[in-house]
């Protein structure tokens, strides 16, 4: 069903604000793929869309997420990767932000960095430190590329073209 579809979901939040998007067939020619293509991947027949075909989509969309939610989702390579997939609004990117660099929490992932590193040797009994780093690492790094993501969105969104 193409109501609860990435990609049929963004086409349609694009047609808010550029009305040759409600149309799939307008869609389609404007995406120089046929109408039948784009209702496959709307509709979910298409396992595997093209990741050019994904770039177009998510730049005539204005839609950055799109990129990251098939490198999340359907790329091989970076299935299981901390990408953010959606684009949160920016007071609860900020909150995140601050929360993870809470003070404590820094201090701790500081002091388990020193605790693995001090012999030199990755060893099953640092595994729950460097479990819990890597954790808090790939959510730092997730927040701050939805930072980015929802930045690239507002610049785009205003007519400034730049690749943040």
């Amino acid at each position: 069903m193409d109501s609860d579809n990435i990609y049929f979901i963004t086409r349609r939040e694009a047609a808010k604000t550029n009305e040759k998007l409600w149309s799939r067939e307008r869609t389609a020619e404007l995406l120089g793929i046929s109408p039948s293509t784009l209702a496959n991947y709307e509709l979910g027949v298409t396992k595997m869309i093209p990741a050019d075909a994904v770039v177009m989509m998510a730049d005539l969309y204005h839609a950055p997420e799109l990129k990251c939610y098939y490198c999340a989702s359907e790329c091989p390579i970076g299935k299981g990767m901390p990408i953010p997939t959606k684009i949160s609004r920016i007071e609860q990117i900020t909150i995140k932000v601050i929360m993870i660099l809470a003070t404590d929490t820094v201090e701790e992932a500081k002091t388990k960095l020193l605790e693995i590193s001090t012999d030199g040797k990755l060893t099953k009994e640092n595994w729950s430190n460097i479990m819990w780093l890597i954790n808090y690492f790939d959510n730092l790094s997730s927040t701050l590329a939805e930072l980015r993501l929802a930045c690239q969105k507002l610049l785009v969104s205003g007519g400034i073209n730049v690749n943040l």
